[in-house]
């Protein structure tokens, strides 16, 4: 997305980064059956699918990027998308009349005992190095503080267990889809990823989808909260013009107290400081065609949640 007169003439560029994003949407209603083709299916936000539909006339904010295509254009015609998707844009006053279905009728909480364990890891393994769970609430410098001391001061043993916490929760829902590897593949043949019963791409889709929709919903509040709009998005990190190279600098709100729309915290779906850079950089940045969001860290890094 291109910078406002305003945003340009902002002295920083600050990245926040929702924790463990896909995790945070793994507690949702996931198939269990095959599938059905059907023709004009009325939607049902419980029946876990794919629906062919068209989106183009769904009004969103034109400062943020839209949820419904993968470069945050708005859509321009019939698409396949994810129940979470289209129940996304009923929220926002839709009324899709879908012309196709590929559906389970058959679903339920598929990821909740992954989601319960892997979060009671994690906020257990954040608490042994020094950032517990409701340290931000009371204390946001504090927080802040702690998570960049983290990779310097954190306990080895405690930081490796950290990672594999990261990489399972990630991925677990990218073997969902895994492709075809290895050099030996011809195209057209089956490869050892689909003869998992846990290879399904619409679940990983569901996963995906729910946490794009939670990071917009946020950022919508986050602009009728405090006039901020995201001017990058990447995955699960959210770029905003700032006075300051502190998250606190755009999540203050007059009165002094912090925003609720993009909360600080450890838990999974609450967000953390990804970085920030000088916005003459990320004019830059943006000028070579890079998104800004894939490089707010220092070093232009890529975050390890993303």
């Amino acid at each position: 997305m291109g910078l406002a007169q305003q945003e340009q003439a902002a002295p920083f560029a600050v990245g926040l980064d929702v924790n463990m994003a896909f995790l945070a949407a793994g507690r949702l209603t996931l198939p269990l059956s095959g599938l059905l083709h059907e023709l004009n299916p009325a939607f049902d936000p419980k029946l876990p699918g794919s629906w062919l539909v068209d989106l183009s006339g769904v009004e969103t904010n034109p400062l943020l990027p839209s949820p419904f295509t993968a470069d945050g254009s708005r859509p321009t015609g019939p698409a396949w998308y994810s129940t979470a998707k289209v129940a996304y844009a009923t929220e926002l006053g839709a009324r899709p009349q879908p012309l196709e279905g590929r559906l389970r009728h058959e679903h339920g909480p598929y990821l909740d005992p992954w989601h319960k364990r892997l979060r009671a890891a994690y906020v257990e393994t954040m608490a042994a190095l020094g950032v517990p769970l409701t340290l931000a609430d009371r204390d946001p410098v504090a927080f802040l503080d702690a998570m960049a001391a983290i990779k310097s001061t954190g306990d080895p043993a405690e930081l490796a267990v950290l990672t594999a916490i990261k990489q399972t929760a990630k991925g677990a829902i990218g073997k969902m889809r895994e492709r075809p590897r290895g050099h030996g593949y011809k195209p057209g043949e089956r490869w050892p990823a689909l003869e998992r019963p846990t290879w399904d791409p619409l679940m990983r889709a569901l996963v995906i989808d729910t946490a794009t929709v939670n990071l917009h919903r946020k950022l919508r509040k986050m602009a009728a909260d405090t006039g901020l709009h995201a001017f990058a998005v990447l995955s699960d990190c959210a770029v905003f013009a700032s006075p300051g190279p502190s998250a606190l600098d755009i999540l203050a709100l007059p009165d002094g107290t912090l925003t609720t729309s993009l909360r600080l915290g450890v838990s999974p779906g609450l967000v953390k400081f990804e970085g920030s850079r000088p916005m003459a950089e990320v004019v830059e940045l943006l000028a070579d065609r890079a998104n800004p969001a894939r490089h707010i860290k220092t070093g232009g890094h890529v975050s390890a949640d993303e």
